[in-house]
């Protein structure tokens, strides 16, 4: 028996060897994360993220505002808005999703510093061969659930099945390269992709939230529900009251407190968020120290408001975090399954007659960049002409696409700021023109049908309306008749779901590693489905072919190529008229927070935050 023993820890050791072997011999890589591009920032066995503070303190009770309402605790499906799903809600970092496979793209919680890489969370490893046909990821044995039941293949598999047949159809979009996936073992999952060499595909599957199979198999998912979600991360859902407040609690017993990727996050015992309809009034219960935050969306209010006093007494800090955080697509979207808004040329000339420097001059104290991209505020803008990569990209589609696209710029003409928009409307009325719509009586009317052109803007906040009248009157000088037609939640989420409108303002989300959600926004398969996000019913054979070259990009150069490529496609065809954005967060805050001393610059990172002063 003591010579057994001897040789135990050999036999151990020549395992581990023999397993390392077979893997360099097949092809296979064993990792603690995934790039999607580059090398991974974080070692094996790193010890913490380095935009926090290891040593943070832990306690007291953050109270946060919201924007909007919510009537179901499930973000996972098409039926009712849940908290996350409200309006800037992501921007703080706490919410009632389950977590992920993997840590750091995707909405559970980004990373701060690195653009497209990952980090096992409930999966301690991943394991992949050279040409990423397939992926099995090793789960955590002391991972569990809230009610201590243990997270295994099982829940893996529950989930993906789950989302793809009940969940929102984001989930059919972000996981349409998945073929199969299966339960290999009690805590290893294997996932089947339909293509090769599709690496993106990696994080896709690791985004997807695990959701417990014993807790919802016995439950109607796909309803709009008011259930309490059962949750593993380090907040459990612990009161709410629909429409008005949610309150998260710390998990004292959460399975991950020791895990790297959780070291000196999320530090608040309690999280309370309270929601507001209206802004100005949100606004006026921050002044009065009735929540801690207050991200401002508005730029006259943030020129203006802030003459109080416990802004000029210290007590709170008004500051402007910069960042470089990829712009979203936010623009005025044109219905192109309306007939009225079919012709390119059409579309073009409304979009001439939005004065941009009168409105960032007159409304915004000159604080915004006019959006010359779908992809603002990163690297996937297209910039002069397209590049020699980029052409060959295009050259299969050019007898589809505008001429100008090959030899010009894209660029909005720029105004004089001073309401003075001669010479764009002269251009919009020529465009017109050219598409059979002339003046009639004073009325932009059909010369073939004699219809009159008029259309509706949907909007779901009030204060949108000040930013659309200017706009509507411009659009006066061209005969075109437009009304703002504004609607609560409930039915703006209807409506939008179901593309029944003529033009709406709306604000897609774009990060650093680009993939499946480019298929939702813009591929012509997504054009009639329900609940999808191709707001702009934009189908065109080349945006379809520069997506597929988005998705199976085999480095970043390649990816940036191809999304310059998409993005002179979307702007020459003008299925939006583009925004504005900013390079930098809006933030007040009571000074009552501690903050780690390197600022991420890919979120704000409230979830890294502290109290400076513990509550007795």
């Amino acid at each position: 028996m003591p010579t057994l023993n001897f040789v135990k820890p050999y036999l151990a050791l020549f395992s581990i060897l023999f397993f390392s072997a077979c893997i360099q011999a097949t092809g296979l890589t064993t990792q603690h994360g995934f790039a999607l591009h580059e090398d991974l920032k974080y070692p094996e066995n790193f010890k913490h993220f380095s935009y926090v503070n290891p040593n943070a303190p832990k306690g007291g009770q953050l109270k946060l505002m919201g924007f909007g309402t919510f009537d179901s605790l499930n973000p996972y499906t098409l039926k009712g808005t849940s908290p996350f799903n409200t309006g800037g809600q992501f921007i703080y970092g706490f919410s009632e999703l389950n977590e992920t496979l993997l840590i750091g793209t995707g909405s559970y919680s980004p990373s701060g510093d690195e653009p497209q890489s990952a980090y096992g969370l409930l999966a301690e490893s991943l394991t992949y061969p050279e040409n990423i046909k397939w992926v099995e990821f090793t789960i955590r044995s002391n991972a569990h659930f809230h009610d201590g039941h243990e997270i295994d293949a099982d829940d893996v598999v529950f989930s993906f099945k789950t989302l793809i047949e009940k969940g929102h159809p984001r989930f059919q979009q972000s996981l349409f390269g998945v073929s199969s996936i299966t339960a290999k073992s009690p805590h290893v999952v294997h996932v089947e992709f339909k293509e090769k060499n599709q690496r993106a595909n990696i994080l896709r599957i690791g985004e997807m939230p695990v959701l417990p199979k014993h807790y919802w198999e016995q439950k109607e998912f796909e309803r709009s529900s008011q259930v309490r979600p059962l949750l593993s991360g380090p907040y459990e859902v612990s009161s709410f009251d629909i429409g008005n407040s949610i309150t998260l609690k710390r998990k004292a017993d959460f399975w991950g407190h020791k895990l790297n990727a959780y070291q000196g996050r999320f530090n608040f015992d309690k999280i309370t968020v309270e929601y507001y309809r209206d802004q100005a009034v949100a606004f006026e219960a921050f002044k009065a120290g009735d929540f801690d935050l207050f991200y401002d969306y508005m730029a006259k209010n943030w020129a203006s408001a802030y003459n109080f006093p416990a802004l000029k007494n210290g007590e709170v800090i008004k500051e402007e975090i910069g960042h470089k955080i990829p712009s979203t697509t936010q623009g005025f979207f044109f219905n192109t399954r309306r007939k009225l808004f079919d012709d390119a040329r059409v579309r073009q000339a409304i979009s001439l007659m939005f004065d941009f420097e009168w409105t960032n001059k007159a409304l915004f104290n000159q604080a915004y960049t006019r959006n010359q991209s779908y992809f603002p505020n990163s690297d996937f803008s297209a910039r002069g002409l397209p590049s020699n990569r980029e052409t060959a990209l295009l050259m299969p589609f050019k007898s589809s696409l505008p001429p100008e696209l090959f030899n010009q710029p894209f660029s909005f003409p720029p105004t004089k700021g001073n309401g003075n928009i001669r010479t764009q409307t002269k251009q919009a009325l020529g465009l017109l023109k050219k598409a059979n719509w002339i003046i009639q009586q004073g009325k932009l009317t059909n010369k073939h049908s004699k219809n009159v052109f008029e259309f509706e803007i949907l909007v779901q906040q009030a204060s949108i309306q000040r930013l659309i009248m200017p706009f509507i009157k411009n659009l006066e000088k061209i005969g075109i008749k437009a009304t703002a037609r504004l609607v609560d939640s409930t039915q703006y989420k209807v409506r939008m779901d179901n593309f029944d409108y003529d033009m709406t303002t709306y604000s897609l989300s774009q990060g650093n590693a680009p993939s499946y959600e480019q298929r939702d926004y813009f591929h012509s398969s997504n054009v009639n489905i329900a609940g999808g996000q191709n707001y702009s019913g934009a189908s065109h054979p080349a945006i379809d072919g520069m997506i597929e070259a988005v998705i199976s990009a085999k480095g970043r150069t390649e990816l940036v190529h191809a999304m310059r490529a998409l993005d002179r496609i979307l702007l020459w065809n003008h299925y939006t008229i583009p925004n504005w954005h900013l390079d930098y967060h809006r933030l007040a805050s009571w000074n009552k927070f501690g903050r780690p001393e390197n600022q991420p610059i890919y979120k704000l990172g409230v979830e890294n935050w502290w109290f400076k002063k513990q509550p007795e």
